[in-house]
């Protein structure tokens, strides 16, 4: 297939790049590189079935993104780490909404398949545990997160009405705690927050008494569940996400035992709206996809682990 990718330079944008050309799919990938990187897609810069275009999807597309026929839509393009959106809060708005459609009229025009990546941040401070995809979720829609909260489900809803309107072949996937090589350093989430603190021996910082919970899935199953939805025929919201559950003190006090970190651990007040509980129930998943993650923690985090040990032995 020929597939358009928005965010196609980010965390996990880059990572479905690799295994779409896997398959044997030609690529063609737009980011605007607020949040992306050039280096996370420069590995991809000899393939002839690849092509990166510096683009805001927020703006309507021209029609040199095209070039032919498109097979494949994939929208991935959005801020994702707390850090980001709070201080790209109106360009979150946008990607999730103007951003949204225009990749939609693409995949209409072209008669294309389209996948959205949402977010378990759909579900908020969840009051249903684990979250089921048919949870409506407890969401603030005015606190300090919805900028990245809203979007989200204001794209699931503009992604159902293409779908029952114009009967665009879509799927949607609810993405939980993804963790792999090529997050940002200074991305401000939990895992290389906590690595980059054990690798140079500085306390890890722990907000709340850490019992909040959350579930890490290695970026290579995520891919796979993304892969797997786009060929499907489920139009509802699946969860993708690593059902193991664990504090939040207690994946600190993991991260200091794989890094041999002698750093303790200190405590800072809890943000805002900062979900008590993630854990996805993945039984959708399982009996539509027939997937789940097949990554242990401890092999993900080694060589997460090992990823930015060389990117903290450059910064310094």
């Amino acid at each position: 297939m020929r597939i358009v990718i928005s965010g196609a330079a980010g965390f996990i944008g880059s990572h479905m790049c690799d295994r779409l050309l896997l398959e044997g799919h030609t690529v063609t990938g737009l980011d605007n590189l607020l949040t992306g990187s050039l280096d996370n897609v420069s590995h991809l810069e000899v393939r002839s079935a690849f092509r990166l275009i510096e683009h805001d999807v927020s703006i309507p597309l021209s029609g040199s993104v095209a070039g032919g026929p498109i097979d494949a839509v994939v929208h991935m393009a959005s801020a994702a780490s707390p850090k980001d959106y709070m201080a790209h809060p109106i360009e979150t708005l946008e990607v999730g909404s103007a951003g949204t459609r225009n990749m939609l009229e693409l995949a209409k025009a072209h008669g294309a398949r389209f996948l959205l990546t949402s977010t378990s941040e759909c579900y908020g401070d969840p009051l249903v545990h684990p979250q089921v995809e048919t949870y409506w979720g407890n969401v603030n829609p005015v606190g300090p997160r919805s900028c990245y909260d809203e979007s989200k489900r204001f794209a699931e809803a503009l992604t159902m009405a293409y779908h029952r309107t114009h009967g665009v072949r879509t799927n949607i996937a609810r993405i939980f705690n993804t963790y792999g090589p090529r997050m940002q350093l200074n991305d401000g989430r939990v895992v290389p927050a906590f690595l980059d603190q054990a690798l140079r021996d500085e306390p890890l910082t722990v907000f709340g008494d850490g019992s909040q919970t959350r579930s890490f899935c290695y970026v290579s199953d995520l891919v796979d569940g993304l892969y797997r939805l786009m060929l499907s025929e489920e139009r509802y919201p699946v969860n993708l996400g690593n059902p193991c559950e664990m504090t939040i003190l207690e994946f600190a006090q993991q991260i200091c035992t794989l890094t041999n970190s002698k750093a303790s651990i200190v405590r800072m007040p809890l943000p805002e709206d900062d979900p008590r509980q993630r854990q996805p129930d993945i039984s959708k998943a399982r009996q539509i996809l027939g997937w789940e993650p097949q990554v242990p923690l401890e092999e993900g985090l080694t060589r997460t682990a090992e990823y930015f040990r060389r990117k903290v032995l450059a910064v310094e």
